[in-house]
């Protein structure tokens, strides 16, 4: 085991805790984790200095509470401090967000914020541009409107995603939705260092757990907690880097079941009554550039456990990852890469020594399929519930959008709970029908489209939020997507695939926070204006892509894929996806066609006819141009090619 106690003259002491093995040097961080005294320091300390910013161990420690130390870097100016801020992270099991919670994030934003919020790809919510000085007042806030940060971020499990549809009368669905909120309590740290910072103390309003829940956070299996510790799971060093799990049921892929490190899969009876759950391991998505130790992986089938045995069964799979994960490689400390180093058979019969008994085998599941939920639905009770679309997650006010507008008068008259998705999007639950149409009215007035109006490339894409927030970022996402996505659909009309979609994901870095390694077609950060290309997911991602080409400037975008489209055009299947077309032909067989591709002519290829805008217009089109790298005739170009396709469709 890799558990050390921390001095003796600390906070909090633990005792009866096996030491680090001296043969290997573990990472730096392992030092910082033992140092904190259970997440407390430098944080507590560092937090009533009056700096701009953390030391890079405070920021470490910070992660585990939730929060990122970041600096606009649109402000950096050389010679000049950088602009300083916090990004702060929510901790929602299965998505769900009370309105008191997302009206205080509403005005939180406001307050101390950049004004937006932003839906994760994890099913939480994230505030940008919070002041190191602005933190504690922030945190506060989400405590005791009944949120939480604590665990969002750090070596350790992060949001417990689950199946977001609020189906009443489908008892699988509720039942995933339960053990996504159970297991996240089952492996919420102990330390009351949170409390102690962010409320001097106070004691937080939370919900109760589940009692079984409680017991089997204590007992101590096969060696699977420690007596005595203030971190009965977790010891001292916490896990050697993030952890993630979901929960769904058969058949539905809406949290990227192949993408976590512990997928449980709800398994009922002919009643509807629950048996237990098939168990998913292995997955994750981060990778480094030029590091072919680092890579993307899907997650293998485990087995099946009974629902009396899941606690113990997950705490065996921590305690498995926890002890024999990498504390000396960080590039190399993901369950993935153990799984991937032991191979499935020796990390079952480890996981089974700690569980104290076999797995039994993998039950039959139906084909996956992957469900945004967006639209009205019923859910099965006499209310609906309504899936709004957020383009990349970000919650925002510009011009005539105003996403941000309608969903807090949505929240302020009707009060409703939010079940937020993987996919970026958010479900309006416990609607009234009689208050449908007022509903959909808030929506259009403010310029927020209805499900069937959507673009799909839109619809179906996902980007991280990159520059200028991240720091790993090196280039553009989110910014840069809807006009990428525009670029796309233009080329497909060109084609004559007009009314084709796919999944498209975009990241700024190779962390793969947006899943573009599950893409059909994945764009992923490799240089500034830069990408590499990765074909070949599948369009329930169920399926890895892979890298076709290393690095593709953005001016090359159409250049690029034309030949891909055409030749899918050419030789596709009845009802063939592109992600399924690529990965059935290969790559030497799209390489080989691009080769001897003749791209088709446009229409007009001379700019013969001139087009006036105003001079406010004029000064942002400048200003794009200069940010894209493209020039302004191109985009205006495109712009207007868009608006008329849509205006068609």
């Amino acid at each position: 085991m890799v558990q050390t106690p921390i001095s003796t003259n600390s906070h909090v002491a633990q005792s009866s805790v096996p030491a680090i093995n001296p043969v290997k040097k573990v990472s730096r961080l392992e030092g910082i984790k033992e140092r904190s005294q259970f997440l407390r320091e430098p944080v507590a300390t560092e937090l009533a200095q009056d700096t701009t910013h953390f030391s890079e161990d405070g920021i470490q420690i910070l992660k585990f509470h939730g929060s990122y130390q970041q600096d606009n870097r649109d402000n950096r100016v050389k010679g000049q401090e950088k602009d300083y801020r916090m990004m702060l992270r929510t901790r929602n099991p299965g998505g769900l967000v009370s309105p008191e919670m997302y009206l205080t994030l509403d005005e939180l934003s406001d307050k101390y914020g950049y004004s937006n919020i932003r839906a994760t790809t994890r099913q939480a919510f994230q505030l940008h541009g919070i002041l190191k000085k602005n933190l504690k007042a922030t945190m506060a806030s989400i405590i005791r409107s009944m949120g939480s940060t604590l665990g969002a971020c750090g070596d350790l499990n992060r949001n417990v995603m689950a199946v977001p549809a609020p189906f009443k009368d489908k008892p699988e669905y509720v039942y995933a939705r339960d053990y996504a909120n159970r297991i996240a309590d089952l492996l919420t740290p102990q330390t009351p260092a949170y409390y102690e910072i962010w409320l001097d103390g106070e004691k937080a309003v939370t919900g109760e757990e589940h009692p079984d829940v409680v017991a089997a956070r204590q007992s101590n299996g096969n060696g699977t907690t420690f007596q005595d510790s203030v971190e009965p799971i977790y010891g001292t060093h916490y896990m050697p880097r993030k952890f993630k799990c979901s929960v769904t049921v058969p058949g539905d892929n809406s949290v990227d079941a192949y993408t976590q490190d512990v997928t449980l899969v709800v398994i009922v009876d002919e009643n509807k009554e629950l048996l237990g759950f098939n168990v998913l391991a292995g997955g994750g998505m981060g990778r480094t550039h030029n590091k072919e130790e680092t890579f993307a992986r899907i997650a293998d089938e485990i087995g099946y456990v009974d629902k009396e045995d899941v606690y113990d069964l997950v705490k065996a799979i921590v305690a498995t990852q926890r002890d024999y994960g990498d504390r000396v490689q960080r590039r190399h400390a993901r369950m993935k890469y153990l799984i991937n180093d032991w191979g499935v058979e020796k990390f079952r019969a480890k996981v089974e020594e700690y569980f104290g008994k076999s797995l039994q085998p993998f039950k039959p599941l139906p084909e996956w399929k992957f469900y945004d939920y967006l639209g009205w639905y019923e859910q099965g009770d006499g209310n609906l519930f309504l899936g709004v679309h957020i383009e990349n997650g970000r919650i925002y006010d510009n011009g005539a959008f105003k996403i941000k507008s309608a969903l807090k008068e949505i929240e302020l008259r009707y009060r409703l709970p939010i079940r937020l998705t993987s996919n970026q999007s958010l479900l309006l639950t416990e609607i009234n029908p009689a208050d449908k149409d007022e509903i959909d009215r808030i929506l259009t007035s403010n310029g927020i489209e209805a499900d069937n109006q959507i673009n799909l490339l839109h619809r179906y894409a996902m980007a991280c939020p990159a520059l200028p927030t991240c720091g790993l970022a090196v280039t553009e996402s989110e910014r840069a997507m809807p006009t990428v996505l525009d670029r796309i659909q233009a080329l497909l009309n060109k084609l004559g695939l007009k009314k084709e979609h796919f999944v498209i994901r975009m990241t700024g870095c190779p962390n793969g926070c947006a899943r573009p390694y599950m893409a059909e077609l994945g764009f992923v950060g490799s240089a500034p204006n830069s990408y590499q290309l990765w074909l070949g997911g599948s369009p329930n991602q169920t399926r890895l892509a892979q890298p076709y080409m290393q690095k593709m400037n953005i001016d090359d975008l159409e250049s690029t894929l034309e030949p891909m489209f055409a030749f899918f055009k050419k030789g596709r299947q009845s009802g063939e996806s592109f992600g399924d077309f690529c990965d059935r032909l290969g790559f030497d067989a799209i390489r080989n066609f691009a080769e001897s591709y003749v791209p088709a002519k446009k229409a007009s290829g001379r700019r013969k006819h001139r087009v006036g805008v105003s001079g406010e217009v004029y000064l942002q089109l400048k200003e794009a141009a200069a940010t894209k790298g493209m020039s302004m005739a191109q985009i205006a170009e495109d712009a207007i090619a868009t608006y008329l396709n849509n205006q068609s469709n």
